[in-house]
């Protein structure tokens, strides 16, 4: 029986991965580079500097501080302004009594902001988010999701991970513990195939919260 959810924040649990394609899409227009929100669904769930590094490489882009530094101040103007939960989220969270988590490739003090600006902190511990500056190594790698296990002492076979990206689900298989895969998400555009979630070693696919809880009652 489930009794732990570690959830992926960004495209989980906050709407956030279309306010970063956003981002470099504006930041690559003003370059007079063609660089769509729905081109940026590859890049989902890997860190911003790693996004950066490949954008740079491809597009040539010469300043990679430079780069960063102007996404940052765009990224965080849109998610202060714009970030809402994913649909569904708020519901999920309410109406069950799992013990809660989270598992990020994003820095604590961005998942704490933003949890308040959609009103989910009262739902999430401090001591239960565990972020990518807090371990060796982001996802793909499973270290994240290790932490959280080792510090609460869970049950692998009683725990769940949510994700929405093939980094995550890596990251969450890699770990031992059973991975679902989330397309609830506004960068889940309708041509967007879940197969790469399956094939990065998701259990199962759901669009919505409504279809999670449904599969997690059959675990």
């Amino acid at each position: 029986m489930i009794k732990n959810i570690i959830f992926d924040f960004d495209g989980v649990l906050v709407d956030s991965e279309m306010l970063v394609a956003k981002s470099f899409s504006k930041y690559l227009a003003n370059r007079n580079i063609n660089f769509t929100e729905k081109d940026f669904a590859i890049y989902a769930g890997k860190k911003t500097v790693q996004i950066i590094d490949e954008l740079s490489n491809k597009f040539d882009i010469p300043n990679k501080k430079e780069f960063f530094e102007d996404i940052m101040d765009i990224a965080n103007n849109i998610y202060s302004q714009e970030l809402v939960p994913i649909i569904g989220a708020k519901e999920f969270i309410t109406k069950n009594n799992y013990n809660f988590f989270i598992g990020s490739n994003s820095v604590k003090k961005r998942i704490l902001f933003g949890l308040k600006k959609v009103k989910f902190d009262k739902f999430f511990d401090e001591n239960n988010i565990f972020s990518f500056d807090m371990v060796k190594e982001p996802k793909p790698h499973p270290d994240v999701y290790l932490a959280a296990i080792k510090l609460h002492n869970l049950n692998k076979e009683e725990t769940l991970i949510i994700e929405d990206s093939s980094v995550g689900v890596k990251a969450g298989a890699a770990a031992g513990v059973k991975v679902v895969g989330l397309t609830a998400g506004g960068h889940w555009h309708s041509e967007r195939p879940t197969k790469e979630l399956l094939d990065a070693g998701a259990y199962i696919v759901v669009s919505s919260y409504k279809s999670l809880l449904e599969k997690i009652l059959n675990l």
